[in-house]
């Protein structure tokens, strides 16, 4: 058997598995643990600026579209950046960015994990709680994509199940005549509506990052160029939906400051709705959300290592892959100990600031790409974003940019440092390896 295809990965990822694979990284915790948080900013009118964090992905999930359909590799915005702006050192950097947004998140969802929703089923030390997360998160990665998703499939079913309770709570709430529909449309008094919402965009972003870690499937999904762009602008509008009615009934049901000052503000929801769900059913509910969230990062993470090792930006040993799975095994490994590094960084909020700020690095280059790359044919059929899309996006990232506080550009900026540090030891022990 070649190298080539030994190092291969399978193309068992369907439609309708896709479909879920995205919604189940949509759909984490972001709504489950940052509502309360994105009403702090904005007010009772939660669902405003989810609904202006969804156009923005929007618009970058078209330039995606094209591309994954254009050049369908794993990589993804690393292989996009590489063959429009031609250097590796660019190249290397949009997949680091990517990839150190990855293992953020999942420090941060390992973290949400430890946290409250945990707190009715067991009481040990959070930090260690998110070691042992991560470590079978890395396990059932390990074991395959096709066993992963399937377990995605699942976890994902029971993910939407709790969204759906929380707006069952608030129309079950308001049916009994009670609850304050009108909270839904109240803006902070001490700011303008326009500034508090781009500020609460920032974080309703993070619930709606996650799509872009499907690209990196685009060598294990069947029928690749028909499917991905479908299953993409399905999925995100499914989960705005969801999102925007989440944010409604959190609204009608609670308070606005109780909401900010809960750390699992749906739980507080159901609680007060008096629907009769249990609260440890629901807390169990998302905990799973927020596991599912972390193992789809956390493949996403591995296939980008893989990818990357692959066209030589880090050291081949990334790309080996189990010969029984064909999973591959070093990325991680690798991926998971970073990951489980960040974890004594901070909190998820700050995670997850830390986390867009990354991404929108990435979507700049991912929609100057679609631009640039329009003078590169292919043979095959693809999906084509018009061209004021990705100029929308790339405007629409520099908005969310200007909303960042000068910490999250640090803790940006040294993860870069040490991309750089990487990269320069990998060229070095190349250049050393071919002069030797």
């Amino acid at each position: 058997m070649s190298t080539a295809s030994v190092n291969s990965l399978h193309r068992v990822v369907t439609a309708p598995m896709l479909v879920l694979f995205i919604l189940g990284d949509v759909l984490g915790a972001g709504v489950y643990a940052l509502a309360g948080t994105i009403a702090g900013q904005v007010g009772g009118a939660i669902w405003v600026p989810l609904l202006l964090a969804l156009l923005f992905a929007m618009l970058t999930a078209g330039s995606y579209a094209e591309l994954v359909t254009k050049y369908p590799q794993a990589g993804a915005a690393a292989v996009f950046a590489e063959k429009a702006f031609k250097s590796p050192l660019i190249s290397f950097l949009v997949g680091f960015s990517m990839l150190a947004a990855g293992v953020t998140s999942a420090a941060g969802l390992s973290l949400a994990f430890a946290g409250d929703y945990l707190a009715p089923f067991l009481a040990i030390p959070p930090y260690l709680t998110a070691v042992v997360f991560l470590v079978a998160i890395a396990l059932l990665n390990a074991r395959g994509i096709k066993e992963s998703l399937s377990a995605n499939i699942v976890m994902t079913v029971i993910e939407v199940s709790g969204l759906i309770i929380v707006v069952a709570a608030g129309v079950w709430l308001f049916s009994q005549g009670q609850g304050d529909p009108g909270r839904a449309l109240a803006f902070r008094t001490d700011t303008h509506p326009a500034i508090a919402v781009l500020g609460a965009a920032l974080l309703a972003f993070y619930s709606f990052v996650g799509f872009e870690t499907s690209a990196n499937l685009a060598e294990e999904v069947r029928d690749v160029r028909r499917v991905y762009p479908r299953a993409l602008f399905a999925a995100l509008l499914i989960a705005g939906a969801v999102y925007m009615a989440v944010g409604i009934a959190a609204a009608t049901v609670l308070p606005v400051d109780t909401l900010v000052n809960s750390s699992a503000p749906l739980l507080e929801v159901v609680k007060a709705s008096g629907l009769g769900v249990s609260p440890r059913v629901f807390a169990f509910i998302a905990l799973i959300a927020v596991a599912n969230g972390a193992l789809l990062t956390m493949i996403m993470a591995s296939r980008l290592t893989y990818g990357m090792a692959r066209t030589g930006l880090i050291p081949e040993v990334f790309g080996a892959v189990l010969p029984g799975r064909r999973t591959p095994w070093v990325a991680i490994l690798a991926t998971t100990a970073v990951a489980i590094g960040l974890t004594l960084t901070g909190s998820l909020q700050v995670l997850a600031q830390t986390v867009v700020l990354l991404l929108l690095f990435v979507f700049i280059s991912t929609n100057l790409a679609v631009l640039l790359l329009r003078r590169d044919r292919v043979d095959a059929e693809h999906f084509r974003v018009p061209t004021v899309v990705p100029v929308l996006a790339i405007l629409s990232c520099l908005v969310l940019m200007s909303q960042q506080n000068a910490e999250t550009w640090l803790r940006a900026g040294l993860l870069l440092v040490v991309g750089l540090v990487l990269y320069a030891g990998t060229r070095l022990a190349a250049r050393r390896t071919a002069t030797s």
